[in-house]
């Protein structure tokens, strides 16, 4: 070594360069990051299936080679995201659309004066059509690609409230049938998941008000032209990959649009 040199430049030469450039780059991320990162892939894949338990935390660690801390982070960050369910005593699990407080995460509308409660739904339509240039871009397709249709009413203690227009890419979900909608038992997102392993993992939603309409009025109980809220939600699978574009008319006589703004 050379007297006189600097302890600084002596530290920058004794840095793996490929380490240096990481720590400088916009994409470097803290480590609990790139774990979850690595488990979201294998839940992508498949590794581990919706209601699954995971491995332990200590498994895991010695998997991944990082500390129990560092894994426990990480199972944080994707519970927060409602990826992982921690269960007390039992361990963490991968989340499922069947969970009571996850499987309606996606509908903010809340009754005026009760809790949200006596659901029950009408599948008014399905079949299988070319999906319009301006659906295709949002899912991702091409002009010829096939998309299914499904056309729902949702009804709240007996009052029709959200009529919904689903778009689906048809490729993800052959056999798709009203019939087969009706006859599951649970929510819409959990027959996607369990029957088709097409997992909702978040969703962008536009909001507006619009007028209702001679059809969609007498659907809903109403006159035409009254008030309704529009939002078009698109949700998406893991890796950001859009999966369904869905055009819901809601009644907000009696229900209004809840948010949590942090």
């Amino acid at each position: 070594m050379q007297s006189g040199m600097p302890a600084s430049a002596t530290s920058s030469m004794l840095a793996p360069p490929a380490a240096a450039e990481a720590a400088d780059s916009p994409a470097f991320s803290p480590l609990y990051q790139q774990i979850k990162t690595l488990m979201t892939r294998s839940l992508q894949q498949g590794e581990w299936r919706p209601g699954e338990a995971i491995p332990s935390e200590m498994d895991l660690a010695v998997r991944f080679k990082v500390s129990q801390g560092t894994v426990r982070k990480a199972i944080d960050a994707m519970a927060a995201d409602n990826l992982l369910v921690r269960r007390q005593g039992k361990g963490t699990f991968v989340a499922t659309h069947a969970e009571e407080k996850i499987q309606f995460r996606f509908l903010r509308l809340m009754p005026d004066a009760a809790e949200l409660g006596g659901t029950t739904r009408r599948f008014i339509d399905c079949q299988r059509q070319r999906a319009p240039a301006e659906l295709a871009r949002a899912l991702n397709l091409k002009p010829s690609d096939a998309t299914i249709r499904v056309r729902r009413l949702l009804s709240f203690r007996g009052a029709p409230v959200v009529l919904d227009d689903i778009w689906l890419p048809a490729q993800l979900f052959k056999g798709l049938t009203a019939e087969r909608l009706s006859n599951y038992r649970g929510p819409m997102y959990g027959l996607f998941e369990t029957e088709f392993g097409v997992r909702m993992i978040r969703a962008e939603e536009k909001i507006r008000a619009v007028a209702a309409d001679e059809a969609s009025a007498a659907l809903l109980g109403l006159a035409a032209g009254s008030p309704l809220l529009s939002v078009e939600r698109l949700s998406m699978t893991y890796g950001d990959r859009p999966v369904e574009l869905r055009r819901g008319l809601y009644s907000t006589a009696a229900h209004y649009y809840r948010n949590e703004l942090s």
